[in-house]
Order: structure tokens, then C-alpha cells, then sequence
């Protein structure tokens, strides 16, 4: 679309088709997502982006909203529609006195993270430092800091939202809180955030960081070890355990590539404190390689970096567990080592401290009962393994069922593809509220490449 009729954005950019730029414009990280934008809008200021909004909705185009472009189901873009894209909006501002952070729409982790570890402080974020805060925190937001501070919606002070209307309102407790409530956990249904107010904590600057791949074949006791020593743990650490397959990169010894692993991660946010707490993680068996270290928080944020690069193909379920017994061990281990590829992963997320002591009507996000998190994430390359690895990603939470505790994850959403049946799994009773907010904030559904709440009416 080579027409810019009604785009009046000052310090943006407006891209189509026939414009240089526009394949790389228009791509996104996960490579499976394919789509041609009409038009991409790059703003520079929520000015840019009240003139974005304006001219979609006066060109009747069907409108996606990009932060970090990071989301597995492609929500930051659409076919034909347009993209307003806030990924020149990376701005951070560190209020240290205040214990807050104000942060641009189009920040990514590793942005909020360098601009508060200048200080010593940290916002509970994601672990890949290259992931969209926007998108992160509107959907819940897990870390390694979830059980000492909760998800990074739980950390949220304000935000700054245009609206569909083309209004710029400012929602907190104390202003629009029925938006606030439903921006912690609703995804980006309600209006476009271009800035989010976050608490601060201190963290590091120099982290212990327990990182140690063990065979296979000692999976069960790593992962139920793990989830013993969790529950004894101050909630300073938040542990991460996996099942995988070592890659063949150089990071790693060449005698271990291709072999299974089941691997445990965490990170305490005072390096001389958690050298010595984390030690038993690092003896939860004999070690494959062990390398754990005292790193920079920064630099311990982006471990995992190179697991995730942009064009790769991924889908990502997730579903909540009642515990690890009855055999939901035994079945990860199965589904593990059933992967097609060498590149997927099976997570287990702990959960609890802070995150679970929000009630679930507290936050749109909903409830948080559930002592365990299964990410399945199937990560491949070519595209001629699409349907195999997804189809695998659905086997193993449709196996995982019988342990469930009811509810899952939308930052790891799968495509989306289950409908209202996956919101009302997710938000629970929440969603009937969340309807109606959507209702007083979006009425035309404006919003709804996302996971799509339908406004609810008269």
C-alpha cells in the first residue's frame, strides 16, 4: 500500500510493500509466522501512534500491535491489516529514590535490564533477554524472580494506554483501575500501552547463577529433587529445570553433543549469599557439565539468548500441574525423548512464594494455585518438519492431562488456535469480567490479534 492518505505520524515511519525495508520490517521472530502487513507504522512517540491508529481505522484495516515482535504465536503482525510497530520506542527511566522504572512499549528485556542494573535494581522480567517487555508483561511475565517478587504484571505500577477511542489515559489503582486490573494478565485486548511503570528490586550486580546439565537418564531424580529443595528454599531463587538435548555449538563439549540431558537453572540475586545456597542444585546427581558461575545480571539474563534466535521455528503449550507424582514424571521423560528435534525442550516451572500469594481475582491473570508450570516448546529449523513438531508440542500436553491442575500459560500460547475454550481455561472466572472491560475500553473489538476477548454485550 503505497497510498499515506491520513498518516500524519511526526517522528514515525510508515513502510509497505514496495517500500526498501519492508521484508525485514515485516518479519517477526518466529519463523513459522509469515505475514504481509498492508502497512507497517514505526512510531516514535504516542503521538506516532494515535496518528497509526487513526489512519487504520479510518482505511478500515484490520490492526496488529508490535513490541518486541517476540510473541510464538505471531500477534505482532497480521495478513493484510496494520502493523503499529513501538520497537523504536525502547526508552527507560530509573526513578532509583522512587523504586520505579518507566519503560517504552518497544523496550526489550535486555533494555530495562542495563538501564536499572545501572543502579542495582531489577524489574522481575522473563529469562531471554531479547523478548518484548510489552507483550511479557501483559500476559503475566514469569522469571527467575517470580517466587520473591511475583510475575512481572504483579510488579506493575501504571501504564500509559491509548485507547481505542484514540484517547492517551494513564491506569493504575487509583485511575481507570478496572483497566489496570485488566492489563495484569489480559494481554493487549484493552488499548495500546506505550509505556509501563514497574517496581524495582535489588539485584546484583553480580548474580550466582546455578546452571548444570545431568544425563537423561537421571531426569526424575533431578526434576523431583529440584522440586524438593524448592520448597525449603528461601524465595530469593526461583528454579527452572528442563529436559533437552545438547546442542552441537562449541559452547559445549563435542562429546556431549546430541546427548539427552535433564538441566536445572536459577539465580540468586546476591552473589556472595547464593554460591553456597545454590550448591545442592549442582548435586542433585553426577553432572554432564556443570557451569555454574558468578556472573553479571545482565549477562546472566542472556544465558539462554542463543537457544532463541529470531527465524527460527517454534511452538510453544503449557499446562499446570497438580504436583509431580502419580506418574507426571515418568510421562515428562517420555515426552522429552520423544522430541523429533534436538532443538526442543520440556520446562518445569516451580511456582508459588510471591506469584501464588495474589488471589486470582486480584489480577486479571487469574489463578495461581498450581505448584508446577510444563512448557513444551518445540523449536526446529526447517520448515518441512512444521507439522511433526507440532504435532508432538500437542501430544505431550494432551498426555500431560490427566496430572492437570486446570489452566495454562498464554505467553506460551501454542497459535491460539483453541479459542475461548484456551481463554477460559486460562483466566478462569476472570474472563466474564475481563469481557466486560474489554467492552467499556474496545467495544468494536479494535484489538483482537491477540488472544482475543470478545467485548461482552448489552
Amino acid at each position: 500500500m503505497n497510498d499515506r492518505a491520513g498518516w500524519d505520524g511526526s517522528g514515525g515511519q510508515i513502510i509497505g510493500p514496495d517500500d526498501p525495508g519492508y521484508d525485514d520490517a515485516r518479519g517477526v521472530w518466529n519463523g513459522v509466522i509469515d505475514r504481509r502487513p498492508a502497512a507497517i507504522a514505526r512510531c516514535a512517540d504516542d503521538d506516532d501512534v494515535l496518528a497509526a491508529l487513526r489512519f487504520g481505522r479510518e482505511a478500515g484495516l484490520t490492526i496488529a500491535v508490535r513490541g518486541g515482535g517476540h510473541n510464538v504465536a505471531g500477534t505482532g503482525t497480521v495478513e493484510g491489516g496494520l502493523v503499529i510497530d513501538l520497537s523504536p520506542m525502547r526508552g527507560v527511566r530509573v526513578d532509583p529514590a522512587g523504586g520505579v522504572a518507566v519503560v517504552q512499549g518497544g523496550a526489550t528485556l535486555h533494555d530495562l535490564d542495563a538501564a536499572t542494573q545501572e543502579h542495582g535494581l531489577a524489574a522481575p522480567v522473563g529469562i531471554v533477554s531479547e523478548t518484548g517487555v510489552a507483550g511479557l508483561t501483559l500476559s503475566g511475565g514469569m522469571g527467575w524472580h517470580r517466587r520473591r517478587h511475583g510475575l512481572s504484571c504483579d510488579n506493575l505500577v501504571s501504564a500509559r494506554v491509548v485507547t481505542a477511542a484514540g484517547e492517551i489515559v494513564d491506569a493504575s489503582a487509583d485511575e481507570h483501575p478496572d483497566l489496570f486490573w485488566g492489563l495484569r494478565g489480559g494481554g493487549g485486548n484493552f488499548g495500546i500501552v506505550t509505556s509501563f511503570t514497574f517496581r524495582v528490586h535489588p539485584v546484583g550486580p553480580d548474580v550466582a547463577v546455578a546452571f548444570v546439565l545431568y544425563p537423561a537418564e537421571r531426569g526424575e531424580d533431578v526434576v523431583a529433587g529440584c522440586e524438593a529443595w524448592t520448597a525449603a528454599a528461601p524465595e530469593e531463587v526461583s528454579p527452572l529445570t528442563f529436559y533437552g538435548r545438547v546442542p552441537p555449538v562449541e559452547a559445549f563439549p563435542a562429546e556431549l553433543h546430541g546427548r539427552a540431558f535433564a538441566a536445572v537453572g536459577a539465580v540468586h540475586p546476591v552473589a556472595a549469599e547464593g554460591e553456597d545456597l545454590l550448591r545442592p542444585l549442582r548435586e542433585l546427581a553426577d553432572p554432564l557439565l556443570d557451569l555454574s558461575d558468578t556472573l553479571p545480571y545482565v549477562a546472566a539474563q542472556s544465558l539462554l539468548d542463543e537457544d532463541y534466535p529470531k527465524g527460527a521455528r517454534y511452538y510453544w503449550k503449557s499446562i499446570n500441574l497438580r504436583g509431580l507424582g502419580d506418574g507426571a514424571l515418568a510421562q515428562l521423560e517420555r515426552s522429552a525423548a520423544e522430541a523429533p528435534s534436538g532443538l526442543s525442550t520440556v520446562d518445569v516451572w516451580y511456582q508459588g512464594g510471591a506469584m501464588r500469594r495474589v488471589g486470582a481475582q486480584e489480577t486479571a491473570f487469574g489463578d495461581r494455585s498450581s505448584p508446577i508450570l510444563i512448557g513444551v516448546e518445540a523449536n526446529w529449523e526447517d520448515p518441512a518438519d512444521d507439522e511433526v513438531n507440532i504435532a508432538w508440542a500437542r501430544g505431550c500436553i494432551a498426555d500431560l492431562g490427566p496430572y492437570s491442575a486446570g489452566g495454562t500459560y498464554l505467553n506460551f500460547p501454542g497459535f491460539l488456535e483453541e479459542g475461548e475454550a484456551q481463554l477460559r481455561d486460562a483466566y478462569g472466572a476472570n474472563l466474564d469480567r475481563l469481557s466486560r472491560v474489554k467492552a467499556t475500553y474496545d467495544p468494536d473489538n479494535v484489538f483482537r490479534v491477540n488472544q482475543n476477548i470478545a467485548p461482552a454485550t448489552a
